[in-house]
C-alpha cells in the first residue's frame, strides 16, 4: 500500500509533496495509517487532534496515542479540548453535527495562524460510499451522489482511493497501534447503521460491488461536471443582475426541458429544494413569494426576482446640518454650491432654504407621495414605481432623502419639484450620489 500511496500521491497530490500541511488525526485506524503513510514519505506536516471529551478517559487515552506517535516522530503536534456536550445543547445541535462545526471551525484558526493552506484528512472510500447512501436517501439529487471530492481548495483526502479493508490490512502487516471509539459501532446513528447493516450485505451481493461504485462514482462526478457547464451556462443567459436584484424571464423558465430538473440545479444554490414549490411560484399571480435561509424569490408579473434577503434596517439614518458626507445607508456627498454644474441621475441640486434639518434616509411608506420634478401637481410614489416598471424588490430597496416629512429625492431615480433651484434661490446644496 505504502508503494501505491507514493505514486497516488505523485500523480494526483504534487502540492503535498511540496509544502506543508495539516494532518487531522483522531487515533482511530484510519488516521493512523495515514499519518504513518505521510510519515514514510517524509512529507512536511503538523498533526491536529481535538478531544472532544466526550468518553472521559477513552478520550484522553485517543489524545496520548496520538501525541506519542507524533513526538516520536519530532512533529509539532496540535491539540484542543471541547466542551461538546454544552456546546451541541446551546446551540441545538446533533452531537455529530456540532462536533464537525468545532473541528473544522479549529482547523480554520490554525490554519490561518500557522500559514498553511491544506488539511489533510483521512476519508477512504467506504467513507464515500457510506456518503453516496445516506445523501441517496435524503433525494440530494446528483451532486450529492458524487460522493466525497478528493480535494477542494482547502481540503485533500489522499486516501480516497483504498478501502477500510486496505487500511486495516496495512495496519495490521506494519503493527500500528489505534484507538477503536465505541461510539462508532453504535447503530442508532445513520452512518454507522449503514456502515454495519446495509455496506455488509452490498458486499457479500457481490464481492466486487466498492470497486464498482468507485467507477460508478467517477462517471457520476464526470456527469455533474456536464450538468454544471449546461447550468452555467443556462444562467449566465436568464439570470439578469441589476441594481442588486437578478430577474428570470418566466417564460424561458417554462420553456426548459425536463423544466424540474432544471429548477433544481439553477436554484438549489440560493436554498430552494422543493421544485414543486418552485413549479407552484411559474404559475402564480405577481407578489406571491419563496423564502430560504438566504435568498427571496419573487413573482413579478413575467418575472422571477432573486436577492439575497437583506438585514433589517434600522428605519432612519439621520443627516445633520454640517455633515458634509453620508456612508450609510447610502454613500453620499453634500456641499454647497454657486451654481449648477454637472448634472446625472445621481446628482441633485437643491434650494438650500427648502431644506429643514436634520434630513432623513429611509426607505419608502405606504402612502408616500412627492411632486416629480418638471410635473404639476403631485403622485403616489407607489404609482410613480408602478409607472416606472420598478420590480417588487427593487422598490424595496429604494432608499429617499427627506426634509422633515416631506421626500426630496427618490434617490438615484427623480427630485421634487418643491426644492429644485429657481430664480429666487440664494444658496444651492449639490448631493453626490457615489457609486
Amino acid at each position: 500500500m505504502l508503494e501505491k500511496f507514493r505514486e497516488h500521491m505523485e500523480a494526483n497530490f504534487p502540492h503535498l509533496l511540496q509544502e506543508p500541511f495539516l494532518l487531522a488525526c483522531s487515533g482511530g485506524v484510519d488516521s493512523m495509517v495515514l499519518l504513518d503513510l505521510c510519515a514514510r514519505l517524509d512529507l512536511d506536516f503538523a498533526v491536529a487532534h481535538c478531544n472532544f471529551q466526550l468518553r472521559g478517559e477513552e478520550s484522553n487515552a485517543d489524545e496520548k496515542l496520538v501525541a506519542d506517535v507524533v513526538s516520536k516522530q519530532g512533529r509539532l503536534f496540535l491539540v484542543t479540548h471541547f466542551d461538546t456536550k454544552e456546546y451541541v445543547s446551546k446551540n441545538k445541535l446533533s452531537l455529530q453535527v456540532g462536533a464537525r462545526r468545532l473541528r473544522y471551525g479549529w482547523f480554520d484558526a490554525l490554519m490561518e495562524e500557522k500559514g498553511i493552506s491544506t488539511l489533510v484528512t483521512a476519508h477512504h472510500a467506504d467513507d464515500s460510499l457510506e456518503t453516496f447512501l445516506i445523501n441517496l436517501s435524503r433525494g440530494t439529487g446528483i451532486d450529492g451522489l458524487t460522493g466525497i471530492p478528493e480535494k477542494t481548495e482547502k481540503v485533500s483526502r489522499p486516501l480516497l482511493r483504498f478501502s477500510r479493508q486496505d487500511i486495516l490490512k496495512y495496519a495490521t502487516e506494519t503493527g500500528l497501534q489505534w484507538r477503536e471509539d465505541a461510539s462508532n459501532a453504535d447503530t442508532k446513528y445513520l452512518r454507522n447503521k449503514i456502515r454495519h447493516e446495509i455496506v455488509p450485505l452490498l458486499k457479500e451481493l457481490n464481492p466486487a460491488f466498492l470497486e464498482n461504485f468507485k467507477s460508478t462514482q467517477k462517471y457520476l462526478s464526470q456527469t455533474a461536471d456536464i450538468v454544471n457547464k449546461r447550468v452555467i451556462y443556462l444562467k449566465r443567459r436568464l439570470f439578469i443582475l441589476k441594481e442588486g436584484v437578478t430577474r428570470i424571464s418566466v417564460p424561458e423558465l417554462l420553456a426548459l426541458d425536463p423544466l424540474e430538473g432544471y429548477l433544481h440545479a439553477m436554484f438549489k444554490a440560493y436554498g430552494f429544494n422543493e421544485t414543486k414549490d418552485l413549479l407552484q411560484l411559474l404559475h402564480s399571480t405577481s407578489g406571491k413569494e419563496l423564502c430560504s435561509n438566504t435568498h427571496r424569490l419573487v413573482r413579478d408579473r413575467g418575472h422571477l426576482l432573486l436577492a439575497p434577503i437583506d438585514p433589517v434596517d434600522p428605519g432612519e439614518y439621520r443627516i445633520d446640518e454640517n455633515q458634509s458626507k453620508v456612508s450609510q445607508p447610502v454613500s453620499m456627498t453634500i456641499e454647497e454650491v454657486e451654481k449648477i454644474g454637472e448634472t446625472g441621475p445621481h446628482i441633485l441640486y437643491v434650494d438650500k432654504e427648502t431644506l429643514k434639518y436634520p434630513l432623513t434616509v429611509r426607505k419608502w411608506r405606504k402612502g408616500d407621495y412627492f411632486y416629480p420634478f418638471g410635473m404639476q401637481g403631485r403622485k403616489k410614489l407607489s404609482k410613480y414605481f408602478k409607472d416606472e416598471k420598478i420590480d417588487i424588490l427593487t422598490k424595496e430597496k429604494q432608499w429617499l432623502l427627506c426634509s422633515a416629512e416631506q421626500l426630496v429625492w427618490v434617490i438615484g431615480r427623480r427630485p421634487d419639484d418643491r426644492f429644485k433651484v429657481g430664480e429666487k434661490t440664494r444658496g444651492i446644496v449639490k448631493i453626490t450620489l457615489n457609486k
